[in-house]
């Protein structure tokens, strides 16, 4: 089993924190993990994206073409990653702030009002973990409580008030 995914956004919503609590869960899984960031010219407003393989073996490069899945936090980012998609592949639509569905009909939409369940949680930010709940439970790529125990090894250390709230919005997402 391969997996790969590109998450997409802007600076700000915890894209590349997204890419790397799920390569460093696939490697507590007992997986094969690759992450890859790239980053635009400024960190918050900019673009922000990054590419995540997990496999059950050794992974030849981290570079991905044509994912499995997108993560896509921005109407942008379902316009720039829904052609790459490969046929059948899922995309991850943050429905709070996009109003559009994907225009191909060989990949499947998962709508999800991140911004919302984050807010009733408390503080936006936690958008990114409602959008990565839902992931792991369509896809399975890596277990919710690894993803959850390793939380604590990937947030900064001025953040780590802010793990049970990250928890909470993992267990909404994958509730869809």
């Amino acid at each position: 089993m391969a997996h790969k995914v590109v998450m997409s956004g802007f600076g700000g919503q915890g894209i590349v924190l997204m890419g790397k609590l799920l390569a460093h869960a696939a490697m507590m899984d007992g997986k094969h993990s690759t992450f890859f960031p790239s980053y635009g010219a400024a960190m918050r407003g900019g673009t922000a994206n990054c590419s995540v393989v997990v496999s059950d073996e050794e992974i030849a490069s981290p570079v991905v073409r044509r994912p499995d899945s997108v993560i896509a936090m921005n109407e942008l980012s379902l316009k720039k990653f829904e052609k790459s998609i490969n046929s059948g592949g899922t995309i991850f639509i943050n429905s709070s702030l996009v109003k559009m569905l994907p225009s191909r009909k060989d990949i499947s939409a998962v709508p999800v009002p991140a911004n919302q369940i984050a807010e009733k949680l408390g503080d936006v930010r936690a958008a990114n973990m409602a959008l990565l709940g839902a992931f792991l439970k369509k896809t399975q790529a890596v277990a919710l409580e690894t993803v959850m125990n390793s939380l604590g090894s990937v947030i900064s250390e001025r953040r780590k008030g802010l793990i049970g709230m990250n928890c909470d919005a993992l267990k909404s997402g994958y509730s869809l």
